[in-house]
């Protein structure tokens, strides 16, 4: 197991996919915390979050399999760059949406940038095994995740801070200009041999494509894989209780608490702190477990994310609800850092995009009848037995995933990760 800095000096291609994720998604939080912060300051509705909330998970769902199907299918890192191009023109469109009485706008833009998501998400993890080695693949996970619960961390703290300042204006230019330099990155990336396009013999298509029948292929690999398809349940689960959360998060920053834009960028902060102390214990703590403890420490964390859910939700002082759901962040992220390392190693290449893009999807799938219910509920019922609601709801995937172990309904499938022989990743020290 090598280390961040190690990975980063010595991996020019994992080191430039690294500098985009960073940049690109702190600009997605400045974006996330504006557009909600927006939308109640100007109608002062729950409802209308989740509506907006909606408008972005819709699409996202809609996106995933034609996404799967062609990361599948074509050259990884066009794909990947044509969707920064598009987000960074949707996400300058956003300052049209300022003025009251435009939040259709709002709804109409934030469709159109989760439409593009995932296929730059699914892509960067579909080409995580290609730029890293074996031997670098955990450490390159890790910091994957790890970086993402930073962004969180900065994004949604300075994102609230940046709405509440300097204005939503700076805020949407600062996304736009994110996911320029992410484009800048992705642009950067090269192999010495070989290419982003995964082989198409793992299709067993011919050269005509058929979406429908190739998706489907898909989802027949992933119900022969039960832990792949265990995996992705686990994420569904999470998700009963996590869509809600994007509508609560901003409910209790803004009208449980009172603080505003930057009471809601707190909230987020803290959960992106959770993440972070979260990922660094899964890392340490992956390679010292056998497969058996890994399987274990999933019923573990989630029954302790659930619980400190629901503390977060019947918090009384403002500090403490930040402890509780960075708490109960951190115990999720131990869970999802696991998981990935799991899917990293034994998705096959051909089938990587379609794994993930489906995964992305039944986990906004879930999300969005959560946070729909969520919304709703939020109209006639307190903020806090909606939340106290969302945790036990997540808290029950513990159960489902540890009576499918004690079954025997998870057994470990073959290593399918790229061996460092079948592919030159070119690995340049300076950019």
């Amino acid at each position: 197991m090598g280390s961040f800095p190690d990975l980063l000096r010595q991996n020019r291609n994992y080191r430039v996919t690294w500098l985009g994720q960073i940049v690109s998604e702190i600009g997605d939080h400045f974006n996330t915390i504006s557009v909600f912060s927006l939308a109640l300051s100007n109608t002062g509705s729950g409802l209308i979050v989740a509506a907006v909330m909606l408008s972005r998970a819709i699409p996202m769902i809609l996106a995933g399999p034609i996404a799967g199907v062609m990361l599948d299918r074509w050259d990884r890192k066009k794909i990947m760059l044509a969707s920064d191009l598009f987000r960074a023109v949707i996400a300058v469109l956003f300052l049209f949406a300022i003025e009251p009485g435009r939040t259709w706008l709002l709804y109409l833009l934030s469709g159109l940038l989760m439409f593009a998501s995932p296929f730059f998400t699914s892509g960067r993890t579909a080409i995580l095994p290609t730029i890293a080695s074996r031997e670098e693949l955990h450490t390159a996970n890790s910091l994957t995740q790890s970086t993402g619960y930073m962004a969180v961390t900065i994004g949604t703290l300075f994102g609230g801070l940046s709405a509440g300042t300097l204005g939503y204006k700076w805020a949407f230019l600062i996304n736009a200009a994110s996911f320029l330099f992410s484009a800048w990155m992705v642009w950067l990336l090269h192999l010495e041999q070989g290419h982003f396009r995964p082989p198409p013999k793992a299709l067993n298509e011919t050269d005509v494509m058929r979406p429908w029948h190739e998706y489907r292929e898909g989802l027949r690999y992933m119900k022969a894989t039960p832990l792949i398809l265990g995996i992705a349940l686990t994420h569904v689960g999470w998700a009963t209780g996590g869509g809600a959360a994007q509508i609560l998060f901003s409910l209790f920053g803004e009208v449980v608490f009172d603080f505003g834009p930057l009471g809601i960028g707190l909230i987020w902060s803290s959960a992106g702190v959770g993440l972070l102390v979260g990922a660094a214990v899964a890392h340490l703590l992956t390679p010292r477990v056998s497969f058996g403890g890994y399987k274990r420490t999933i019923v573990v964390c989630y029954l302790l994310h659930g619980a400190t859910y629901v503390a977060f939700s019947q918090a009384v002082v403002f500090w403490q609800a930040l402890v509780f759901v960075g708490m109960s962040r951190a115990a999720v992220a131990v869970c999802v850092v696991m998981n990935q390392g799991q899917l990293l190693r034994h998705v096959e290449d051909g089938f990587r995009g379609r794994v993930f893009a489906t995964i992305e999807t039944m986990t906004w799938a879930t999300m969005m009848v959560s946070l729909s219910a969520a919304g709703g509920a939020s109209e006639f019922t307190s903020p806090r037995t909606i939340a106290a609601v969302a945790g036990i709801c997540s808290g029950m995937t513990a159960v489902f995933w540890g009576v499918a172990n004690w079954k025997g309904r998870l057994p470990e499938p073959p290593l399918k990760g790229i061996d460092p022989l079948e592919l030159e990743v070119r690995r340049e020290h300076r950019i």
